[in-house]
């Protein structure tokens, strides 16, 4: 199937998926797990969405500009995540939950109608199109593998996502922690994260990125572990969450677009679906078990150690504080650490540091 076909099939059910829960609201049967059962539906459409898209990128965008093409991408990806909670607080009250479901349909649909009139050039087959089974579903690990300088670019991402999923669901709670259960402040500190992603998006689109793509991977790496996550833990108010908010997401644009830049010129084009599905595999492994974890961690190790009398007290209690969310605040200060380490291994494993030289582009 074309990429272009795959695109507008996954916008077509996953508005589907919204069809059927503004049918079981409409009709006053919506449950809680119509929504989960949804939103796990939509979750499989976006990724084979997400895979035919970045994939098309390469057939349709000159290589020089690879990177200010997926800023664009992330650039849009923020500017929703501010916007469209905005926009249905403002509408639900007027026109009900049905009403904006019913936007998001037509989104779906006007999605679709854009993708239909846009000419998404076609690849060659290659002869690995051919492989069934468990060598089809292997061949994108093994692509990688068969690669040290990708692999070694994969594993940095893979630690990165890590320990951002031990740190990032933190902040919420954190946040609310220590403030007293604040949610003016809990929607400040959201709303800049989001900002932030949006000024990080602009800028790499205009600017175009690090000529060596993979110093954009890496400074961003070590700049959002350290001005982000860590500065996140270390603050107690406003004046320093709100910095760390901007931080925090300001250079995820340019680590995501340059990251994606890299493969997108390494891979031809006609084995990328495959390659491209093993990295976010390998990439999105540790999330679901970070998340679990860190909720553990957080409510039955650091938090209790960071009461007053606590085991920590003593050593991080004069920088970080006691009380309700210190537990926290350290770990949001050891993930950004450790996220900032990533990025030093990455800069002395010569695999990584040199890939754009040590491996030829897919058209050299």
């Amino acid at each position: 199937m074309s990429r272009k076909r795959v695109i507008i099939m996954a916008d077509l059910l996953t508005g589907l998926a919204t069809v059927a829960l503004l049918i079981l609201a409409s009709a006053g049967q919506l449950l809680p797990w119509h929504i989960y059962l949804a939103s796990a539906l939509s979750g499989v459409f976006g990724t084979f969405h997400f895979l035919a898209f970045s994939t098309s990128i390469t057939l349709m965008i000159p290589k020089a500009q690879y990177t200010r093409a997926n800023s664009l991408l992330s650039l849009a990806h923020y500017s929703s995540v501010v916007a469209a909670p905005v926009l249905a607080g403002l509408l639900i009250a007027p026109i009900g939950i049905s009403g904006v479901m019913l936007i998001d349909i037509f989104t779906f649909l006007f999605a679709v109608t854009t993708v239909s009139m846009v000419t998404i050039p076609g690849v060659l087959q290659s002869g690995d199109g051919d492989a069934k089974g468990w060598a089809a579903f292997s061949f994108g690990f093994r692509y990688i593998r068969s690669r040290r300088p990708l692999l070694g670019l994969m594993l940095v991402m893979f630690a990165f996502s890590l320990f951002e999923s031990f740190g990032y669901p933190l902040i919420a709670p954190m946040v609310l922690a220590r403030t007293g259960g604040d949610e003016v402040v809990l929607g400040l500190v959201q709303s800049v994260l989001g900002i932030g992603g949006i000024v990080g998006g602009a800028i790499v689109s205009v600017w175009g990125g690090f000529r060596q793509k993979v110093y954009g991977v890496l400074a961003g790496l070590l700049l959002t572990g350290l001005f982000g996550d860590a500065l996140m833990g270390l603050g107690s108010g406003l004046p320093v969450w709100l910095p760390a908010a901007i931080f925090l997401e300001l250079f995820i644009p340019l680590v995501i677009s340059s990251n994606n830049a890299i493969w997108q010129s390494k891979v031809p084009p006609e084995q990328q679906g495959r390659v491209f599905a093993a990295r976010s595999m390998v990439s999105g492994l540790g999330e679901p078990a970070a998340i679990l974890c860190t909720g553990l961690l957080a409510d039955k190790v650091f938090e209790p150690a960071m009461l007053p009398g606590g085991v920590l007290t003593p050593l991080l209690g004069g920088v970080l504080g006691t009380g309700p969310g210190a537990g926290m605040a350290v770990l949001l200060v050891i993930c950004g650490l450790l996220s900032a380490a990533v990025a030093v291994w990455g800069y002395l494993a010569q695999p990584v540091r040199e890939i754009e030289t040590i491996l030829p582009d897919h058209d050299g």
